[in-house]
C-alpha cells in the first residue's frame, strides 16, 4: 500500500477557498496517523492556513503533514508550529514582466471590465495568480464564471504568447497561475519526493481536475498513480476506503 498520500485542496478537500470541513478534518487526522499526507494547491500560505491549517489542533500528529502552497514551490512543515521549510521566488524582473503581460493579456481577452471581488492579480511571490471574479468572489458566482474553461484557456493562449519561457496554467475554477518553467502538480510530488525521503512510486495524488487539461494531470501524465474524484464527498469515501486498508 502506498506509504504519502497527496491531495489537491479545491473542489477535492473542500469547496473553492472554503475550511474543510470538521468531518474532513477528523479524515484527515486518521489518515495522519498511518500515512504521510501533502496537500498541494496554487494557493498561497494564508488561503492554507484558513482552509486547512487552522481547522486542524497542534495537539493531533501534524509531523506527517506537509502543505505545498503555489503548486510546490513553497513547503510549510509542522514542529510545535507551522514553518517554511523553502521557498522557490520569482526574479523581480520576472515578476514585473509578468504582471505587463497579464494586464495586456486580460484587456485583450475582454476580461478587464467584469465585476469582482477583492484582488484581480495577486503577487504571491512564487506564483502570480489572476483570479477572474477576484479573489474574494463568492462560490456561487465562480462556479457560474467559466463553466467550460473557455476564458480561461483563451487567457491562457495569450499569456504563453506572451510569456514562453514560463509556466501558465489553468488554476482554479477562475484562476490562471504563472510560475516558473515546468512548475506544475507534476513538479510538486517529484519536491515532495526529495523533502520526505518517499519515492513517488510508494505515492497516491488524489484530486478533482485529472482529465487532459486540467490543472492536477501533470501527475497522471508524469506516471505517479492517482485517483480522480468528482467532489469533496467522493474524497471522503476514498479516504475511508484508504483507512480501511492501512489500518491494523
Amino acid at each position: 500500500m502506498k506509504r504519502l498520500i497527496a491531495f489537491d485542496l479545491d473542489g477535492t478537500l473542500a469547496a473553492s477557498k472554503q475550511p474543510i470541513r470538521p468531518d474532513m478534518a477528523a479524515l484527515l487526522i486518521s489518515l495522519l496517523s498511518v500515512a504521510v499526507v501533502a496537500v498541494i494547491s496554487g494557493g498561497d500560505w494564508p488561503q492554507f492556513e484558513t482552509q486547512v491549517a487552522d481547522q486542524l489542533h497542534s495537539s493531533d500528529d501534524l509531523r506527517n503533514l506537509f502543505i505545498m502552497p503555489t503548486t510546490g514551490t513553497k513547503l510549510y512543515r509542522f514542529d510545535g508550529a507551522w514553518h517554511l521549510v523553502y521557498a522557490q521566488f520569482l526574479k523581480p524582473e520576472e515578476r514585473k514582466r509578468i504582471l505587463k503581460a497579464v494586464d495586456h493579456a486580460v484587456a485583450e481577452a475582454g476580461l478587464k471590465h467584469e465585476r469582482i471581488w477583492g484582488e484581480q492579480i495577486e503577487d504571491r511571490g512564487s506564483q502570480i495568480t489572476f483570479s477572474g471574479l477576484g479573489q474574494k468572489a463568492p462560490l456561487d458566482a465562480k462556479q457560474a464564471w467559466d463553466p467550460d474553461f473557455a476564458k480561461r484557456k483563451a487567457l491562457q493562449t495569450l499569456l504563453r504568447h506572451a510569456l514562453p519561457n514560463l509556466s501558465v496554467n489553468v488554476g482554479g475554477s477562475t484562476s490562471i497561475d504563472i510560475t516558473q518553467k515546468d512548475v506544475d502538480k507534476a513538479y510538486a510530488m517529484r519536491r515532495l519526493a526529495e523533502s520526505s525521503g518517499i519515492a513517488t512510486s510508494d505515492m497516491l495524488f488524489i484530486g478533482d481536475a485529472i482529465y487532459p487539461g486540467g490543472n492536477d494531470d501533470p501527475v497522471r501524465v508524469a506516471g505517479i498513480d492517482i485517483v480522480a474524484v468528482r467532489d469533496v464527498a467522493e474524497t471522503m469515501s476514498v479516504i475511508k476506503a484508504i483507512l480501511a486498508c492501512l489500518k491494523p
